[in-house]
């Protein structure tokens, strides 16, 4: 069943409706149940997307390196058109935690960025980021959320030279998903990110939460 699935939706092009179950149980001699099963691992995989009350070919995954590099070269690289949403930019107090991450005095502010990033339109991933406001704080009248932060961040003279990435799977929350437009049944990726300056000095953290079915994570090793 699901290599002939997979032959199916081969010939198919990127935007095509898939069969409804009904017929592709019919072509298979197989239960809706096992077309059913097989059409969300599909879905999982990203090999597939719901359109409307309908089930289409999906575009490949966005494949990103895990890098110094940001989100917007990254995806411009694979030939995919970056841009993201802004759902809030502000200045809040860090928490005890968060002062720890950043190296910052009790009672420090912080930037607290969240956007949600898209190729192509396709919502990707939600990702907020922590910057400390007595490095960072005139970005809060100066920064266009829909452009790079890491480009900003370089144009103050500032480079990054290290980060430390933890990568989990987890499950969105009703709000992440709703923004993600996804549901909250659908596999992520999250990753949480300190990095910092040539001198040591962290620059930001991030949380970053992404679709499982729409990205997808590499890395280079060496010994």
């Amino acid at each position: 069943m699901r290599t002939g699935l997979e032959e199916k939706l081969a010939g198919l092009e990127e935007g095509d409706p898939v069969p409804a179950e009904r017929a592709l149980a019919e072509e298979f001699a197989v239960a809706r149940e096992t077309v059913r099963q097989a059409l969300h691992d599909l879905l999982v995989e990203g090999r597939i997307a719901r359109r409307g009350r309908g089930t289409v070919v999906s575009a490949p995954k966005l494949l990103q390196p895990l890098s110094l590099q940001s989100y917007t070269e990254g995806a411009k690289k694979h030939g995919r058109t970056p841009s993201r949403d802004l759902v809030q930019f502000i200045e809040v107090d860090a928490d005890d935690a968060l002062c720890d991450d950043l190296e910052l005095a009790p009672g420090s502010r912080v930037l607290h960025l969240e956007r949600v990033l898209l190729a192509d339109g396709a919502k990707l991933g939600l990702e907020i980021t922590y910057l400390p406001v007595d490095r960072f704080g005139a970005f809060l009248t100066t920064f266009d959320p829909a452009t790079s932060l890491y480009a900003a961040v370089r144009a103050t003279g500032v480079e990054f030279a290290s980060a430390h990435e933890r990568i989990e799977t987890a499950l969105a929350s009703p709000r992440e998903a709703a923004l993600l437009e996804t549901t909250t049944s659908m596999p992520m990726i999250l990753l949480h990110r300190r990095s910092l300056d040539p001198d040591g000095r962290p620059i930001e953290k991030v949380r970053s939460l992404y679709r499982g079915d729409r990205i997808a994570f590499e890395a280079v090793l060496r010994e």
